[in-house]
């Protein structure tokens, strides 16, 4: 039998998840990164493991075999930056975008944000 992903969603909802963080501006910025993203993917928030919010589903393949559920956008309010997780294909495609956003990096599928304060929100949602 396949190995499942070690993350899978869970039944905790996101409202609660982002009222239990602690730091006041990471907890503001995730409230902000819920609705924008609610609102860019057209799809409701679902916690993926204990710090992911995820939004949309996708099945995906590997050359390999294996395959498994995962989420199509998704961030988490990691301790030192917000993670946001781009599962559409690699961040090449965004590359115009992404040199009018602001202050960030990027790794394999992932953008990393200081603060929502460092980017400009409008080319986000874009």
């Amino acid at each position: 039998m396949a190995k499942e992903n070690k993350t899978q969603p869970t039944e905790v909802l996101v409202e609660d998840f982002i009222a239990s963080i602690d730091h006041e501006k990471r907890r503001a910025d995730a409230l902000t990164l819920h609705k924008v993203m609610q609102r860019v993917s057209g799809h409701p928030g679902r916690m993926w493991g204990a710090s992911i919010v995820g939004y949309g589903d996708m099945r995906y393949r590997y050359a390999t075999g294996r395959e498994g559920d995962w989420f199509l956008l998704g961030f988490s309010p990691r301790k030192t930056s917000l993670s946001l997780y781009l599962c559409l294909g690699g961040l090449e495609q965004f590359s115009g975008y992404l040199d009018r956003l602001g202050k960030h990096k990027t790794g394999a599928g992932c953008l990393y944000i200081n603060t929502l304060a460092d980017v400009d929100l409008a080319v986000l949602e874009e």
